[in-house]
C-alpha cells in the first residue's frame, strides 16, 4: 500500500522513507485492533461525506418536483459550501471552548435536523436554505472527526489517516448510490434516509465516545486569514481555489448535461468515488515520491484539464467516461494539496489548514454557483466545462509561478494532526 514516510505519521525526509518507500502499513493493517471509538467516528464520517454527493442523482428530480430551474437547483451545492466555509473558520474557537466531542455532537445534531427538514421542503428556496444549515453542521463535524480518530486509533497516525481517507472515499462513492436508490422512490427519500443514518451516528457518538476536556487555548478568528500572508501557503491555497472550481463543476453540472435517471447517475458517481478513494490512499504518495509533490500536482492538473476538455467537446459517452476518470485526478490532488498546505508555512497546522480550506472551498462554491448560469447565459450546456478547463489551467499556472515559494518534497508530509481541521 503506502509508507509511513510517504503517508502521514513519519514526516518528510525520515530514515524510514529512505529505507522502505512503500512501508508495512496498509488499510488492512490499519483496521486491525481498532477501539470502538474509532469505528463509531469513522461510521459517522462516512455518512457525513455521503452528504456531498447525495444530491447528484436527484438534481433533475428535485428540479421537476419543485418546479425549479437548473441554476436554482445547483444552489444546493453553493449554499452548502459557502456556509460550511464560513463556519470552518470558527470551529477552532468552538472546539477550544467546548471540546472535540461536544463539537462533533453539535455538528451531527444540525445535520440530523436539517437533513430531515430538507425532505419536507415545499419550494426550492426553502430547500436551499435548509441545505445551508446542513453545511454548518458538516463544518462542525468534519473539522473535528479526524482529531478524534487520531487520538483514539491504534497503530499511530499512519493507521488513523488511512482510516479517515477510507471513510472519505467510501462516503463519496456510496453517497450517490444511496441517493439513486432512495431517489427512485422520491426525491425526498434521500434526505430522510440521511437524517436517520446520522441520528444513529449521533446516538453512537454520544454513548460510545469518551468525554474530553476543552483546551481553553486562545484561538484568534483572524489567524487563518493572516496565515495566508505566507507566499507559499497563499500559492497553494489560490491554486486549490481554481482546482475546486473544476471539482464542483463536475459534481454540480454533469447530471444536467447527461440527463440520465437517478440510478445511472448514481452508478456513474460511484465509479468516480471509487477512483477518488484509491488514488488518494494508494497512488498519491507513490507519485509524489517519484516526481516530487509540486511536479505531481502540475501533471495531475494537466490531466484534469484534458479530461474536462473531453467533457466540453465530447458526446454523452465521452462525458460519462471522462467523469469517472476525473475521480483519479481528484483523489491525487486532494492529497497533494493538503500535504503541501500543511508543510509549506510555519503557521500552526490548524491555522494554516483553516486559511487554506477557506480559499479552497470558496472556489468550489463559486464553481457550483456559476456553472448553470454560464449555460443559461450562452445557451450551451457544455460550455461550463470549457470555462472550467481555463480555470484549472490557472491553478497550474499559479503553481508554476509560485513553485519556489512552495518548495519541493518527494513525499506527502504527515497529515493526521493537520487534517483535524482540514477537510
Amino acid at each position: 500500500m503506502t509508507s509511513a514516510a510517504a503517508r502521514p505519521g513519519s514526516g518528510t525526509g525520515s530514515a524510514a522513507s529512505a529505507e522502505n518507500p512503500h512501508g508495512p502499513h496498509g488499510l488492512l493493517d490499519a483496521v486491525k485492533g481498532q477501539p470502538r471509538a474509532v469505528w463509531v467516528t469513522a461510521f459517522a464520517a462516512v455518512i457525513a461525506f455521503m452528504g456531498i454527493g447525495l444530491v447528484d442523482p436527484i438534481l433533475k428530480s428535485i428540479a421537476a418536483g419543485l418546479n425549479a430551474t437548473p441554476s436554482q437547483v445547483t444552489l444546493l451545492f453553493s449554499s452548502y459550501i459557502f456556509v460550511q466555509v464560513l463556519f470552518m473558520l470558527v470551529t477552532g474557537v468552538f472546539t477550544a471552548r467546548f471540546g472535540a466531542k461536544r463539537t462533533m455532537l453539535v455538528g451531527l445534531s444540525l445535520i440530523v435536523v436539517f437533513a430531515g427538514l430538507s425532505g419536507t421542503s415545499t419550494s426550492i428556496a426553502e430547500l436551499v436554505g435548509l441545505r445551508a444549515f446542513w453545511g454548518a453542521g458538516n463544518a462542525f463535524f468534519i473539522a473535528t472527526a479526524l482529531s478524534v480518530i487520531v487520538g483514539s486509533a491504534a497503530g499511530g497516525q499512519t493507521a488513523a489517516i488511512l482510516l479517515y481517507e477510507a471513510a472519505l472515499g467510501l462516503g463519496l462513492s456510496v453517497g450517490p448510490l444511496v441517493g439513486a436508490a432512495l431517489g427512485n422512490i422520491s426525491w425526498r427519500a434521500p434526505f430522510f434516509g440521511t437524517a436517520v443514518l446520522m441520528a444513529a451516528a449521533l446516538v453512537l457518538c454520544l454513548t460510545q465516545l469518551p468525554g474530553d476536556e476543552p483546551t481553553r487555548s486562545g484561538v484568534s478568528l483572524r489567524a487563518p486569514i493572516l496565515a495566508l500572508r505566507h507566499r507559499g501557503l497563499l500559492t497553494v491555497s489560490v491554486s486549490a481555489f481554481f482546482y475546486n472550481y473544476g471539482f464542483f463543476t463536475i459534481l454540480a453540472w454533469t447530471p444536467f448535461v447527461l440527463g440520465w435517471g437517478p440510478t445511472a447517475i448514481g452508478l456513474l458517481f460511484f465509479g468516480w468515488g471509487v477512483l477518488v478513494a484509491i488514488s488518494s490512499v494508494v497512488w498519491a504518495p507513490r507519485l509524489a515520491a517519484r516526481l516530487g509533490q509540486v511536479r505531481a500536482m502540475m501533471l495531475t492538473l494537466g490531466g484534469f484539464a484534458a479530461l474536462m476538455l473531453a467533457d466540453a467537446l465530447g458526446s454523452h459517452v465521452v462525458v460519462a467516461t471522462a467523469t469517472v476518470l476525473v475521480g483519479a485526478c481528484c483523489g491525487l490532488l486532494n492529497t497533494f494539496y493538503t500535504g503541501a498546505a500543511m508543510s509549506v508555512s510555519g503557521a500552526p497546522r490548524p491555522v494554516a489548514s483553516a486559511g487554506y480550506n477557506f480559499l479552497r472551498w470558496f472556489g468550489g462554491g463559486i464553481g457550483a454557483f456559476l456553472v448553470s448560469r454560464i449555460a443559461q447565459w450562452t445557451g450551451d450546456d457544455q460550455l461550463p466545462f470549457l470555462v472550467a478547463v481555463g480555470v484549472v489551467v490557472l491553478g497550474a499556472l499559479t503553481l508554476t509561478i509560485g513553485r519556489h515559494a512552495v518548495g519541493e518534497s518527494r513525499s506527502v508530509p504527515a497529515l493526521a494532526p493537520a487534517l483535524a481541521d482540514a477537510v
